[in-house]
């Protein structure tokens, strides 16, 4: 087998082994949309073509709960979520990546440790803590609950691009008697934009999906967010599969972070393989 021929048999073999990982990470969302379409027995039949646009299923959602408002209240938790825990990773990475001082190895696994508690070992103690400070089925008291596991992931993410940008930025802004914040501020940030926009699309996509937190510090749809909006779906009566409702209702919530990924996939790429190759 000649040296062309070896070629074209791993050319080949790579786009059969990209069209298998599509397939298999993109049908289950294919499928849901045909699914959100069907309702009654025509949920029991197997198509792989829309045949029909139905859109009962999405119409029902806004009228079994008040959908528009849980969804918004999703968009305000989880980027509230974002914005503060950027906010004080950056300030956070920028004195761990760069400043020495006692303890810093330990406060780093302090950091890690924890975020490795499982959710349901914090909940009592969190959710005492909510109800004293009157933030209990609150925007705010859900945000700050979900720091919790976006903060330490943001920390490290972020510490760990500031220790890759050279020294020599930061001296040259020292020179020029730059404060600590305007070193951070001017010349830092700029520079951390694909791993800032990077970690916090995947912060986002982690408070957005989270279910358990959401279910047991919010009691109705002024707090409430998708995740436990769809595990209360219903059919419209005991007889009803609720299946179509709920398939409709993931579209709804996929589509969103669908965009944002679109809208950022530049930024997100530099972001991931930042450090990757140096020159």
């Amino acid at each position: 087998m000649t040296r062309q021929q070896k070629q074209m048999v791993w050319n080949t073999g790579f786009w059969v082994l990209a069209v298998i990982v599509l397939f298999y990470a993109l049908f289950p969302f294919y499928y849901a949309v045909l699914t959100s379409f069907k309702t009654g027995q025509e949920l029991f039949k197997v198509d792989f073509f829309i045949t029909n646009i139905d859109l009962t299923n999405y119409r029902g959602l806004f009228i079994q709960q008040d959908f528009a408002r849980i969804i918004m209240n999703s968009i305000i938790v989880s980027a509230t979520t974002v914005i503060v825990s950027l906010a004080l990773s950056v300030s956070a990475s920028y004195a761990l990546g760069r400043v020495n001082f006692p303890g810093k190895v330990s406060l780093m696994y302090v950091v890690l440790g924890v975020s490795m508690f499982p959710q349901i070992a914090v909940l009592s103690g969190l959710y005492t803590l909510l109800q004293i400070l009157g933030l209990f089925n609150n925007w705010l008291g859900l945000s700050l609950v979900y720091m919790i596991f976006t903060l330490p992931f943001t920390v490290w993410v972020l510490t760990s691009f500031i220790r890759e940008i050279p020294k020599e930025l930061e001296e040259a802004a020292q020179l020029d008697g730059a404060s600590p914040l305007q070193i951070v501020v001017l010349v830092f940030l700029p520079v951390l934009g694909p791993a800032t926009v990077t970690t916090g699309l995947l912060a986002f996509i982690a408070a957005w999906n989270e279910f358990l937190f959401a279910l047991t510090f919010t009691v109705n749809e002024s707090a409430r967010t998708i995740p436990v909006a769809i595990s209360l779906i219903t059919g419209a009566s005991q007889y009803e599969l609720p299946f179509g409702s709920i398939m409709a209702a993931s579209v709804l919530v996929t589509i969103p972070l669908i965009l944002l990924v679109l809208v950022f996939q530049k930024k997100i790429i530099s972001g991931l393989t930042a450090g990757a190759v140096k020159g």
